[in-house]
């Protein structure tokens, strides 16, 4: 009986050290899941601040505010032709140059056919011929049609930074060990990032055209892999107060996160006045932030602004 008892309680002992086993990694897991909520820890890309801009002289801020011009690579897809067309008329009227890359030809609206289905494969091959046909564009912008971007809010961040360094940066997270830039928040690189990419892309080891995993990675994630190889690594987005400006929410869902965790300042608990971008927002609620930000104006206010950044010719949503 002792021995059968003895038997017993190894049992119950080694029993209870498997339980604790698994909880620790499952709580080791969930804190991997959880940071790729987390915003990136480590790099962070701050848009000027006025004072910093103040310190330019009037001939210096015209030539950046000049020379900063941002090609738009917006990957689309027949099956969501009404994010297309609102896509195409309404923000991306605003890029120096806009590009539609779609996964099919369709004669409804006009785009790049990739002839390509994997979604991994059609993005590297959207980049390719971005890079291709760059000429003197030296910023580039990835997004989804159901994303909304305020380009000139892009262009205040990246003033100040020089193209030829390798910047790739947005709403950076992290997962597990890789950090990268959310894909659904816009991705921008910066020419000598897009440089190092293309040319990695040769590379099938370290970065295949078709994956190989046993799980296949987003896209997102499999181009922050390809970027590592090259030194290049993700940067988070923010204002010169710290604030994200690359949102994977729509405004109304930020605004509505913000009133539940601060609901005596919701606005400074929201997010930045210089935002970049918001997503998950439907086309007509894109048409009504159009009004927004480049219609409603309160009259005789002046804004005071350092700078300006024209709209490219035959944009008519100022």
């Amino acid at each position: 009986m002792l021995s059968e008892g003895a038997h017993f309680m190894k049992g119950m002992v080694l029993g209870g050290l498997f339980c604790l086993l698994l909880a620790l990694l499952g709580s080791l897991r969930l804190g991997t899941e959880s940071g790729t909520v987390d915003h990136h820890r480590h790099h962070h890309v701050q848009a000027p601040s006025k004072d910093e801009l103040t310190r330019l002289s009037d001939s210096r801020m015209q030539e950046l505010s000049n020379q900063v011009q941002i090609s738009c690579i917006i990957m689309v897809q027949p099956k969501i032709l009404v994010y297309w067309a609102t896509a195409a008329n309404t923000w991306s009227k605003h890029c120096d140059k806009a590009v539609f890359y779609t996964s099919e030809s369709s004669k409804a609206l006009e785009a790049v056919d990739l002839n390509e289905k994997d979604d991994w494969a059609r993005l590297r091959k959207a980049l390719k011929h971005a890079y291709e046909n760059a000429g003197d564009l030296r910023w580039f912008f990835v997004a989804q049609p159901t994303t909304f971007a305020i380009i000139e809010n892009l262009k205040y961040l990246v003033l100040t930074k020089d193209p030829s360094e390798p910047f790739y940066l947005g709403n950076a997270m992290k997962s597990g060990e890789l950090e990268y830039v959310a894909y659904d928040s816009g991705i921008v690189l910066s020419y000598e990032a897009l440089k190092r990419l293309v040319h990695v892309f040769q590379d099938e080891e370290k970065c295949p055209e078709r994956g190989r995993a046993l799980w296949k990675l987003s896209e997102d994630k499999q181009l922050a892999v390809c970027l590592k190889y090259t030194g290049v690594f993700a940067e988070n987005g923010e204002d010169a107060q710290g604030k994200g400006l690359f949102n994977s929410k729509s405004v109304y869902s930020v605004i509505s996160d913000s009133m539940k965790a601060n609901p005596n300042n919701v606005v400074e608990g929201c997010c930045s006045d210089m935002a970049v971008t918001f997503n998950g927002m439907s086309p007509n609620q894109m048409q009504v932030m159009m009004f927004g930000v480049y219609r409603l104006r309160p009259y005789g206010h002046d804004f005071h602004d350092l700078l300006m950044f024209d709209p490219p010719e035959g944009s008519d949503n100022d």
